[in-house]
């Protein structure tokens, strides 16, 4: 039995009779050929809602600027600048400066440590292709309430610690103390003499003989000054037994 297929192809019906076989056997060539047909028809409506989404204006504009801080208006180093169109941006370097392509309209971000970030929109009434700004940022500052820190938790405890305090000593305390009259005479009641110290010892003995020689030895007996600081020791407390 004959099969009948009405096709409409540029608007003419065009009445063709085909055999089951022959009819089947078309399809399975022609399959193909239909979806290639329908991906191309997705590719170009795909392409044309792009096309309608992106900037009209496609001319290059060079953006310079610098990014300030906004109380004292120095350089903000190593900003982050963002194009979101784009998807990629630049690092501005130790002054603040920052350089690349853009197309007017794009929309370009700042972000810096402490800071808000921020947004420009680089204006698509541009007639040159090249445009410098300055960016100015603003601290993102942030109030918290007054906290009071306590070394110890409790009165109690600061008062216990405070008790069992040692005293402050420094360096120039600790060489003090060792360095006075008395550490130096302990110490030295506690070395033994090598060679060297009792061959000076017996030099300074010959040397006060010279001295002396024909003289009576000195008795501070005698001797007034000697008494005068007996006296001041006796008062100061010196002479009391350790």
């Amino acid at each position: 039995m004959l099969d009948l297929f009405l096709l409409n192809i540029s608007k003419k019906n065009v009445l063709l009779i085909f055999t089951p076989y022959y009819c089947s056997m078309r399809i399975l060539k022609s399959f193909p050929l239909y979806c290639s047909t329908l991906m191309l028809l997705f590719v170009t409506v795909f392409t044309s809602k792009a096309q309608d989404d992106a900037p009209k204006d496609n001319r290059l504009v060079q953006l310079s600027g610098v990014v300030v801080d906004e109380e004292q208006l120095t350089p903000m180093p190593y900003t982050t600048v963002f194009d979101s169109r784009q998807a990629r941006g630049v690092i501005a370097d130790y002054y603040g400066y920052f350089s690349f392509v853009v197309v007017p309209g794009d929309t370009l971000y700042f972000s810096y440590y402490g800071h808000v970030t921020s947004s420009f929109i680089v204006p698509d009434t541009l007639t040159e292709d090249r445009y410098s700004i300055i960016h100015i940022m603003q601290r993102d500052t942030l109030n918290i309430p007054e906290v009071t820190v306590y070394p110890w938790p409790s009165r109690e405890q600061f008062a216990k610690a405070f008790v069992e305090m040692q005293p402050y000593e420094d360096a120039i305390r600790r060489a003090q103390r060792d360095l006075s009259g008395e550490s130096l005479a302990f110490i030295a009641a506690r070395v033994s003499s090598d060679a060297s110290l009792a061959a000076g010892y017996d030099q300074n003995q010959v040397y006060t003989h010279l001295y002396r020689g024909g003289l009576l030895p000195a008795n501070n007996l005698f001797n007034p000054y000697a008494w005068a600081k007996l006296v001041q020791d006796w008062k100061a407390g010196r002479l009391k037994r350790e």
